[in-house]
């Protein structure tokens, strides 16, 4: 698989992490990341991961002409399977011969939040301002809308009295980290299949 990463990667570690495990059946072949500060470079390096840095300009949120073409390039020079968006902070459009359009039910993404509530950022802090006692995240496939796309799996995660976004988010990144490795694992044996919103095979 590739791995598209903006942050500090921790998603794309405990990945790494798990597929050194020889009874994994996957691996994964780069990361690309649009942002040169971000910690995932670093975890990459760490495991002996190629990488790459991919100008994907200042528009927050989207990807300049060219930078998607990129990815594109360097995901099929991998031979990728799959593409993971763990943490990558630019929304993609299904566009011929764009990632989507090429990946076509190959692209997942994971997501603090249990979908389809609280789409988009700071999903973390939206679900305390609504006073939600459950929390979690989901692992979804990925489709032109902003979090809309089938879910492969979901974890929930209680919310505390005493709970900030710190604390609820902390703990919800470990089920997110749970919840990726089990994804990759369920698409890598083939046993996923998507029929209309449902995926079925979890």
């Amino acid at each position: 698989m590739a791995v598209l990463a903006s942050g500090r990667g921790s998603n794309f570690r405990a990945l790494a992490k798990r597929c050194q495990d020889e009874t994994f059946p996957a691996e994964v072949a780069c990361l690309m990341t649009d942002n040169r500060s971000a910690g995932a470079i670093e975890i990459a390096a760490g495991f002996g991961i190629a990488w790459h840095l991919v100008d994907a300009g200042e528009k927050r949120g989207r990807l300049q002409p060219g930078a998607e073409s990129e990815i594109v390039a360097r995901c099929e020079s991998a031979r990728a399977d799959l593409i993971l968006l763990a943490g990558f902070m630019r929304i993609l459009e299904d566009a011929p011969g764009g990632l989507l359009d090429r990946f076509r039910g190959r692209v997942i993404n994971v997501h603090p939040s249990l979908l389809p509530s609280f789409k988009g950022l700071h999903a973390q802090r939206q679900a305390l301002e609504y006073g939600v006692k459950v929390a979690g995240c989901s692992v979804h496939f990925v489709d032109a809308s902003v979090d809309g796309g089938p879910i492969i799996l979901q974890s929930a995660v209680p919310v505390r009295d005493d709970d900030d976004v710190e604390s609820l988010g902390a703990r919800i990144l470990e089920a997110e980290h749970r919840a990726v490795t089990r994804a990759v694992e369920l698409f890598a044996r083939g046993q996923l299949r998507i029929e209309g919103r449902r995926v079925l095979g979890t």
